[in-house]
């Protein structure tokens, strides 16, 4: 029994210390991934575009379903080990630019991800930058001292390489 008491108290104050330190990281945050793939803009848009056809080489998702659209901008939701999440697409601008918002506000995490597409002299430059908030506390300390801001970005790059069939370096940014 003293030992159950002690297991308790110990996660308790775990918990609280998290709980503390997090209200101290800020609620919002930005990071960024940066990858060159030898495919031209239009491309590598096309594959990033194909929402549904992204259950094939993205090894997390379980499935797609497109939506109706949402206030007039196309929606859709994935499923994986982790649940689902709800995007709209926000800015579509062929090959250069999409923007995708998280489009659950119950979900204890929302924000954008932006794709921006440039020609570089080793093909397209692809570039994630994620506008991010985190609600609670405690999993504002566990993203911000944990697991980190860019490990989804750095999965989805090395998930678009590998379908590609490329190798590519993935660089941190912000």
């Amino acid at each position: 029994m003293k030992l159950l008491a002690l297991v308790v108290g110990g996660l308790l104050f775990v918990a609280g210390l998290l709980y503390l330190v997090g209200s101290f990281v800020p609620r919002e945050h930005r990071a960024a991934c940066r990858s060159t793939f030898a495919a031209s803009p239009e491309t590598l848009f096309a594959l990033l575009a194909d929402v549904e056809g992204s259950v094939a080489w993205r090894h997390e998702l379980k499935s797609v379903r497109v939506l109706e659209p949402l206030d007039g901008k196309p929606s859709f939701v994935e499923e994986s080990s982790q649940g689902s999440v709800r995007y709209v697409i926000e800015c579509d601008e062929p090959p250069h630019t999409r923007v995708l918002r998280i489009a659950d506000d119950e979900l204890p995490y929302g924000g954008t991800w932006t794709f921006e597409l440039s020609p570089s002299a080793n093909g397209t430059t692809l570039t994630l930058t994620e506008d991010g908030f985190v609600k609670p506390p405690i999993f504002r300390a566990l993203a911000h001292f944990v697991f980190g801001y860019h490990s989804t970005m750095e999965g989805y790059l090395s998930n678009v390489a590998k379908k590609l069939g490329e190798r590519v370096t993935v660089e941190r940014g912000q």
